[in-house]
């Protein structure tokens, strides 16, 4: 089995990139999604995170927009964070690995992986990317998203040119989705071969 560790900056087009791997049949664990529901309605995580930061969850959950007021500008907060939400993904990770084992190739698509020293956990890095003024375009169209929010997001990322350079495969968004299928496709031709689809 070959492990995939997808990654790429904000608005970059990387779900988009991994609907792709998993229309082609490849399993994908959506780091994000794991998230999503460790901290939604039920989620394991919701007591533990209203402990740490009061008033930052409700019926449904988490609310991520006061989660995100609590620990933005603080970079201590966001290790206590971390630090609680690493490992139980881990978990959920590792889980998702055993269900799989038998597939020929498989994806992690996680948004920080550079930044959480994850590249040294997959096989191959493949990162997604798109010129900075698509990136801004994109992420300033989202609901609630304003310039202030997007630079503080992207002062802790890596920068794309660095990403890019440390990736094994780089798959570009910028231009049609037929373009990037085609990307996605000659990844996975070289990883397993195109008898792997």
């Amino acid at each position: 089995m070959i492990v995939i560790g997808l990654t790429g900056s904000i608005g970059m087009g990387k779900s988009t990139v991994a609907a792709m791997f998993a229309d082609r049949g490849v399993p994908v664990f959506d780091a994000d999604a794991a998230v999503h529901q460790l901290q939604g309605k039920n989620g394991r995580l919701v007591a533990a995170i209203e402990a740490m930061f009061p008033g930052t969850t409700g019926a449904e959950g988490v609310d991520r927009a006061r989660l995100g007021e609590a620990v933005l500008g603080d970079p201590a907060a966001l290790k206590r964070l971390e630090a609680l939400v690493h490992p139980a993904v881990g978990e959920d990770r590792a889980a998702f690995l055993a269900n799989n084992k038998a597939a020929p190739l498989i994806v992690f698509d996680i948004p920080l992986l550079f930044e959480t020293g994850g590249e040294t956990k997959v096989d191959k890095v493949v990162v997604v990317s798109a010129p900075a003024d698509v990136q801004r375009q994109r992420v300033l169209a989202r609901p609630g998203m304003h310039a202030a929010r997007l630079d503080a997001i992207l002062a802790r990322q890596l920068p794309d040119a660095e990403k890019r350079a440390r990736a094994d495969f780089v798959i570009p968004t910028g231009n049609s989705l037929g373009e990037t299928r085609a990307a996605v496709d000659a990844v996975i031709a070289c990883l397993i071969g195109s008898e792997g689809r």
